[in-house]
Formats: structure tokens, C-alpha cells, sequence
């Protein structure tokens, strides 16, 4: 059986340790790999590589940094499937989820080749007499990235482009449970001419997270994942003089307005809340439905989630695939006893799917719950699986009271044709992402991603121009060439003039 091990110093290497882990078909629940957890010298490695080269890559122009993001954006165009067919193999996500999981992260490529341009600095002749002052943006170092299972290649790539393009080095330290896109995406790097150190990949679990947040040589932290460890990220970066963006949990809600269009609503929800297993960040897992359009909603989610095709994600019908651990699927399945138990309707129940052909695989149906109340734990908790709740009001401003009031602040949606009612949606909502009409407002690799409250922890959101600030430092540069002879020492503070 194959034995991933890591990408460090610009090549595959087989691991040292004695450490596996196994990486599961979550279509069949059958191994078909394993995945080696880095012993704590081998995580150093992976980090003296990236420092070894930095000074290097430091060094080299921005332009012939972008022509490297250049011949990597080529690559990954035309391995995009092959990428793509892993991602399913080992995340279970449908064949098409998966390929666009890889072109979302292609965008953030297409972004860093414009490098040149977007860490232009500025400058202002004669800020005194015949004193200039300018300011650029300089590579912090060594960079280190801890990415999630639900997009093993998509949430990589929001990462290193950017880091990379700035003259950083990087340590991506990749989920365990779908580790094999991490490798390619290395893999194609080298490929596209990036010189040897600045990318590695370190597999592994808490112990090489723990190893990457203490060790000295590391500048930066980027983290995608559950709330609970985003802080941890957050307090062990902090304590160790890391620089560090951690995002954490989400509950999306989407209020819909009465007189909001119920198929665009409908529709809208359907993908956002059964896409990809329900496993996104980004997911609408509460739809808080407005007057009377709640109980047309209901039906017609209801109608549409029973004829969802719920198969393997390489077949070319599927629409949702299986969730990616039997682990996982036990933690979903517990919420929606949990529901139950606390009195909300379950109109829909996934439980029970099964594939003659796949009987091990970790499959569960789209679920809807009605009558949903916000002291319930299936309200307050993540639950990162196929499951809708649904809230009802007849009041708006207790609508979104809900979203305002809630501990996550990740992303939120408003479905309406009032134009005032959206706007003022948008002013008054408390999260970092904002829909109208649009049920998961990622945004495009040039903006920048992250949320709000107990969704993020760090100051910098993710790709776009804050992925640039966050890997870059400041410094303001103020200059004077003196004549000859000396004006005399000043003992005042400095004044323009």
C-alpha cells in the first residue's frame, strides 16, 4: 500500500516515522492508502529548507516571482483534473465540486501574478525641505499553513500563491484525512521552476501543528479550520511571536423576506446547504424564514432534497457525495438526535441511505428541520453536514437579531427584491461576508475572504489584499542627502516645513 510522506527541499521524501494514518474512499470506507505523521526532526527540516532559501527568494524580483505563479497557473490548468479526481477519491465531494474547488484556487493564482503591481509601494518627494519619504512591503519569512480536510486544494492555494508571491517560504502542513492534493499542487510547483526549499509540504497531526507553532524560525500562521482549534492556533502563535490568521467556525444563516423570489430562494439554499455534504464553511446551515413564505419554503425544500441524488462523487449523476469519515458521520448523526430530542421537526431525514455497491461508505441524506429555535444546540452548534434548519418570524428585525446575536459571524445571506430591505441587510449585519441573492458570497480571489466574531481570530483576512498585508511588513523609508556642511544638531521634535 502506498505511504504518503512529505515535500521538503523541492523533492518527495519518505518519512521517518514509524506514525501512520490511514486515508480512507469515503464512497467505500475501504484504506486505500497511508499517510505518515512527521516525527518532530523531520518537521524541522521541512522548516530549515524553507528558511535556507528564503534570503534567495527574498531577493528575487517580484516580475520573475510572477513568472514562476505564471508557469504554475499553466500547470494546474492542465492537471486540474487530475487534481480534482484525487480530491474526490479521498474527500468523497462530487467530481464537479471538486473541479471547481480547484479553480477557485486557481483565481488566487491568477491574482498573485499581478504581484509586480499589487506590492508597489508609494512615495512622496520633499515631505520637508528636500527630505522624500516612500513606503514598501517586505516578506516576513518563513510562512506556515494548517488547512482543513473539507478543500484540500482550494484552501492551500488562498494561502501559499499569495505568500509565495511576496517573497515568503512556506510549510504547508495539509489535513491528514486527504493529504495527496497537497503533494501534487508541490509536486507542480517545482515543475513550473520554483527554486528548491521554498515550498514544503509536512504531513502529519496536533503533534507537528504543536512542533510548527513553537519553532523559532517561524514567522506566520495561516489556519482554516473548527473554532476550538483556530483559538488554540491563535493563543500558541501569539505566545510564540508568530504572526497569525486563524479562521475558525460558522453558522450561515439566510433570512428570506416574504416577498423574497421562492425559486431563487429554494435553489439558492438547496446548493448552499447540501453542496459539497453540507462540509463548507460557507454553507447555509440556518434559513430564517419571514411571515408567511415559511411554510411554501419548507415544502418545496423538502420536495427537492428527497429527489437529491446522493451517490459516489465519481458518478457523473451525483450531486452529493458521502461525508468524509465514519468519525464525521457519527458526529452528524448524533446532531440530528439531538434535534429531535429537543423538539424540533425533522421534514426530511437523510439517515439511511445505502448503496448496494457501497456498503461501507459514509452516506447520509440531506436533512431539514422545521421549527428550529435559537436555545437548541443544532441552532447554536456547527454541525458541518447535509443539515438545514429552519427558523421561523414574523418579524424582520428579529431576524436579524438572530445573525447579530449569534457567536459566529462567518458569512450571511439575504434573499429579497427590496432594494432598501437589502441594503440596509448589508449596513447593519454582523459578519464578514455578505450575500444578497446569493446563498454563499465567496468572495473573488482579488477581495478578501474571512469572517467576523468567533469566525476569525487574527486581524487579516485571507487572499486578496488583505493575504498581502497579512504576509507582508510594512517600512517607511524617510531620506535626506545633505549638502555640504552641517546644519547642527536639532533637539525638537521634527516638523514639516
Amino acid at each position: 500500500m502506498t505511504i504518503l510522506g512529505h515535500h521538503i527541499g523541492g523533492e518527495r521524501v519518505p518519512s521517518t516515522s514509524e506514525r501512520l494514518g490511514p486515508v480512507r474512499n469515503p464512497a467505500t470506507g475501504e484504506i486505500t492508502k497511508q499517510v505518515s505523521f512527521a516525527a518532530r526532526d523531520e518537521t524541522d527540516r521541512a522548516v530549515s529548507a524553507a528558511r535556507e532559501a528564503f534570503p534567495e527568494w527574498a531577493r528575487t524580483t517580484p516580475i520573475r516571482r510572477a513568472r514562476v505563479m505564471f508557469r504554475y497557473l499553466e500547470l494546474l490548468e492542465k492537471h486540474k483534473s487530475d487534481i480534482a479526481a484525487v480530491i474526490t477519491e479521498e474527500h468523497g465531494k462530487v467530481l464537479s465540486d471538486a473541479t471547481g474547488e480547484v479553480m477557485r484556487g486557481i483565481e488566487v493564482v491568477e491574482y498573485a501574478t499581478g504581484i509586480p503591481h499589487i506590492m508597489a509601494g508609494h512615495y512622496t518627494e520633499n515631505v520637508g525641505t528636500e527630505v522624500d519619504s516612500w513606503a514598501v512591503r517586505q516578506p516576513l519569512g518563513v510562512c506556515v499553513g494548517i488547512t482543513p480536510f473539507n478543500f484540500p486544494a482550494m484552501v492551500p492555494m488562498w494561502m501559499f500563491p499569495v505568500a509565495l508571491a511576496c517573497g515568503n517560504t512556506f510549510v504547508l502542513k495539509p489535513s491528514e484525512k486527504d493529504p495527496s492534493a497537497a503533494l501534487i499542487l508541490a509536486d507542480l510547483l517545482y515543475e513550473a521552476g520554483l527554486p528548491k526549499g521554498v515550498f514544503n509540504v509536512i504531513n502529519g497531526d496536533r503533534p507537528t501543528v504543536e512542533r510548527l507553532l513553537e519553532h523559532p524560525d517561524v514567522t506566520a500562521v495561516s489556519f482554516v479550520g473548527s473554532t476550538p482549534v483556530a483559538k488554540a492556533i491563535q493563543t500558541g502563535g501569539i505566545a510564540h511571536n508568530k504572526r497569525v490568521q486563524a479562521l475558525g467556525g460558522a453558522k450561515n444563516h439566510a433570512i428570506v423576506l416574504p416577498d423574497a423570489d421562492l425559486d431563487t430562494a429554494v435553489d439558492g439554499l438547496m446548493g448552499a446547504a447540501y453542496g459539497s455534504a453540507g462540509e463548507r464553511c460557507m454553507a447555509i446551515s440556518v434559513a430564517v424564514a419571514v411571515g408567511d413564505i415559511a411554510t411554501p419554503l419548507v415544502e418545496r425544500i423538502a420536495e427537492q432534497a428527497r429527489r437529491l441524488k446522493v451517490r459516489p462523487g465519481t458518478d457523473p449523476e451525483a450531486e452529493m457525495g458521502p461525508l468524509v469519515t465514519s468519525e464525521h458521520y457519527k458526529k452528524v448523526t448524533s446532531f440530528i438526535e439531538t434535534g429531535l430530542s429537543e423538539g424540533a421537526e425533522l421534514v426530511v431525514d437523510g439517515r439511511g441511505v445505502q448503496h448496494e455497491s457501497y456498503k461501507g461508505g459514509y452516506f447520509l441524506g440531506p436533512c431539514l428541520f422545521d421549527n428550529v429555535t435559537p436555545e437548541m444546540r443544532i441552532y447554536k452548534e456547527e454541525i458541518f453536514g447535509p443539515v438545514l434548519s429552519v427558523v421561523r418570524t414574523d418579524d424582520p428585525e428579529h431576524a436579524l437579531d438572530l445573525v447579530n446575536n449569534h457567536e459566529f459571524g462567518n458569512g450571511a445571506a439575504i434573499f429579497t427584491r427590496d432594494g432598501e430591505a437589502g441594503r440596509q441587510f448589508v449596513s447593519r449585519v454582523q459578519a464578514g461576508m455578505v450575500g444578497v441573492n446569493v446563498p454563499i458570497p465567496v468572495p473573488v480571489a482579488y477581495h478578501s475572504f474571512g469572517g467576523w466574531k468567533a469566525s476569525l481570530f487574527g486581524d487579516h483576512h485571507m487572499h486578496g489584499p488583505e493575504g498581502v498585508r497579512f504576509y507582508t511588513r510594512l517600512k517607511t523609508v524617510t531620506s535626506r542627502w545633505p549638502r555640504d556642511g552641517s546644519r547642527g544638531a536639532s533637539y525638537s521634535m521634527p516638523v514639516q516645513n
